[in-house]
């Protein structure tokens, strides 16, 4: 029989999310830093744009791949120790990126860095789920507007530090990470290792299959496309014949889980999709610095921090899919209004992204607390880690389309008849776009939960 985790008290609840929080924006920020510190990178160590961009292609990659497999250990080995080892390895990478005096040692830093901070974003949706599951909402709402304030923060961080001192010293936030090891294996509660078998094989092939994709988006590099079919096909022959595959096909015959996770990615492409095109938009528009599109950023990812947390509130009280529907009305809301103001005051446009900025922790947070309702306790492992995994996915896509989509530049056509012409146009349709798929996203999460929301309104929410 296995021994249930030990009970925590408040106090401790309270200590742990706010350690989770901390670590989570240094692991956030890690990767929105370096996005400014890239040139930088690039003259010092003379390389193409090609090859430079491997320090963030290479991170996703491995950080990616690394959030799905966690969630399946997570499934069988506690999560104190994935923990352990893999702030261990991420602070480890971040010493040796700071000490870095050649381009291949800082492309081991940042892998390394990634193994290891893959732990925390993919474990700080589990832990709630296990460990306080009368509080899942408010947790799942706290931790989604901690990743959103991260990112907004980062581009300023990363252009302050990095202008100030060195890029270098952007390392130092990750290493700073350790200091957290202790007080975590204090105040996580103690697990024995579960039943169960990791598909080293089928695990492999979606490691294959994931890096196809990703190298397919970020470089358009279509022998990579051959690579991942390959390695898909080897996964679903794996799948097929192995009798504890690496995903149980049950998962994904489950039309709620499947549904849920399709909205999440839809809505993390919204996302992105916005946090990508503003600072090309604003520095083409308004020519602003890179610090001063972070500013740009940072009322949105300041009112997620403070506002998600209230969406939390709402699912413990409400459950699930009113939340996910506020979202997805708040990302259509903000792109309407970034489409229809674009060309005027930043400080209008900063308003406007601001309103499609708190959607993103309440999509995220209530889609992650309807899946540990759909999920099976033993299965929260690998169903979360699948949700996280489809999310960096979301990201990438949204950079490689959104990206070729600018490479346009010239629009003939106008889509919102109240945005302004010319330069802004194509900004304007962009936006128009988001809104868009925003709206087909909520159609078709209303219209697959319609039944199942009336009859598992109880569960869904917290007495």
């Amino acid at each position: 029989m296995i021994k249930q985790p030990s009970p925590i008290d408040q106090t401790q609840k309270n200590k742990l999310i706010l350690l989770l929080c901390i670590l989570l924006t240094f692991t956030v920020m890690n990767g929105t830093m370096f996005n400014v510190a890239i040139p930088d990178i690039a003259e010092e160590f003379q390389l193409l744009p090609s090859q430079v961009s491997w320090v963030m292609t290479g991170y996703i990659l491995v950080f990616s791949i690394g959030s799905l497999m966690y969630g399946k250990l997570a499934d069988i080995y506690p999560i104190k120790t994935l923990l352990t080892v893999g702030i261990i390895l991420f602070a480890t990478g971040a010493t040796l990126g700071f000490i870095s005096n050649s381009y291949p040692t800082l492309l081991a830093a940042r892998t390394l860095q990634a193994m290891g901070g893959a732990t925390i974003p993919a474990l700080s949706f589990i832990i709630p789920a296990r460990f306080m599951p009368n509080e899942r909402g408010k947790v799942f709402g706290i931790v989604s507007s901690t990743v959103a304030f991260a990112s907004g923060v980062g581009p300023i961080a990363g252009g302050i530090v990095g202008g100030t001192f060195d890029w270098r010293f952007l390392f130092i936030f990750s290493i700073l990470s350790l200091l957290a090891l202790p007080f975590l294996r204090k105040w996580l509660p103690d697990e024995e290792i579960r039943s169960g078998k990791v598909d080293i094989p089928g695990a492999i092939f979606i490691a294959g299959t994931v890096t196809g994709l990703l190298i397919l988006i970020t470089s358009s590099n279509w022998y990579a496309a051959l690579v991942s079919l390959l390695f898909f096909l080897l996964f679903i022959w794996r799948t097929l014949t192995y009798d504890q595959p690496f995903i149980q096909p049950q998962m994904l015959k489950n039309k709620y889980y499947a549904s849920a996770i399709a909205t999440s990615f839809l809505g993390t492409i919204c996302m992105f999709g916005m946090i990508f095109v503003v600072p090309i938009m604003a520095r083409d528009l308004y020519e602003l610095t890179t610090v001063q599109i972070g500013f740009l950023l940072f009322p949105g990812a300041m009112a997620a921090g403070i506002i998600g947390q209230y969406g939390g509130k709402l699912i413990d009280k409400h459950g699930s899919y009113p939340v996910t529907r506020i979202g997805f009305l708040l990302v259509i809301a903000g792109s309407l209004l970034i489409s229809t103001f674009i060309g005027l005051p930043v400080w209008i446009v900063a308003f406007c992204i601001l309103v499609q900025y708190i959607a993103f922790p309440f999509i995220q947070s209530s889609t992650a607390n309807l899946l540990t309702i759909i999920i099976p306790k033993e299965k929260t492992g690998i169903g979360i880690g699948l949700f996280n995994l489809l999310n960096f996915l979301a990201g990438a896509i949204a950079s490689a389309v959104f990206g070729s989509f600018l490479d346009l530049k010239v629009v003939t056509t106008l889509l919102n008849p109240f945005a302004q012409n010319g330069d802004a146009a194509i900004y304007a349709n962009l936006f128009i776009g988001l809104s868009a798929l925003a709206t087909i996203a909520v159609i078709f999460f209303t219209v697959i939960f319609k039944g199942y929301e009336q009859k598992n309104k109880k569960v869904d929410t917290v007495n």
